[in-house]
């Protein structure tokens, strides 16, 4: 876990009750769950499997130890957890060197919240060294923190991530509002006791208590999050 912490008095404008956003990586600010995907069809590929497409809706969003650990019992693949997750973090790091599209409303909402001095943390599934591979897109001022799921006990789904980056940013988590595209990094944020917007990449999520769902980050911008904090109370 990495982190550049503000001063506390600088966490929150004025009048405000929002003091941290908390954002998911994967399918949320970069276009790249289709990537994890195609990374893993090839993998199986060369280990003489056909992954069925029905899976994807069984791997998306959740940590690797949980999507491959599911693949190769679902394959019976002669490989260990170990090895795929070299390959597929190996696969995956090429694949992002030849394209990283951000999402749309991406790019905004982050100088957005840097501009505003909104402590922001990036919290992710995916390991450090990937994390540390998108942040030179993303830009690494614009997060005083960042998460990566092998730096956590338990990963997304279970509350320790965002558990971890409200603390290290000084923040409540009932006071943070967290930005997620899958139903797994929902359930992770609402589990920590945050208010989650939703911003489905693969699979519908239903609107529901302290959730808001909307179609794309072009419809959040620090208003909205900070409306978040007195409509859902």
């Amino acid at each position: 876990m990495t982190s550049t912490v503000p001063a506390l008095g600088t966490r929150t404008a004025e009048g405000s009750a929002l003091q941290a956003v908390l954002l998911d990586m994967d399918g949320t600010l970069v276009d790249t769950e289709g990537f994890w995907w195609d990374v893993e069809t090839e993998v199986f590929a060369s280990l003489g499997h056909t992954l069925d497409d029905s899976w994807r809706h069984v791997v998306v969003g959740g940590p690797m130890t949980r999507s491959a650990g599911f693949l190769i019992e679902a394959t019976g693949a002669d490989i260990t957890l170990a090895e795929l997750s070299v390959l597929l973090n190996d696969g995956f790091e090429q694949r992002i060197g030849r394209d990283l599209p951000l999402m749309p409303g991406a790019a905004r909402l982050l100088t957005e919240l840097s501009a505003h001095q909104i402590p922001t943390a990036l919290v992710s599934a995916s390991h450090r060294r990937i994390i540390d591979r998108v942040l030179k897109t993303l830009g690494p001022q614009n997060f005083a923190l960042t998460v990566a799921g092998d730096e956590v006990p338990r990963t997304k789904p279970h509350p320790d991530p965002y558990l971890a980056a409200a603390a290290g940013l000084g923040a409540d988590p009932a006071r943070c509002a967290v930005v997620e595209d899958t139903a797994t990094g929902v359930a992770a944020a609402e589990a920590a006791g945050c208010h989650v917007v939703a911003v489905p990449s693969v699979d519908p999520i239903t609107p529901a208590a302290r959730r808001t769902v909307v179609t794309s980050l072009e419809e959040v911008d620090l208003t909205f999050l900070r409306g978040l904090m007195t409509q859902m109370r």
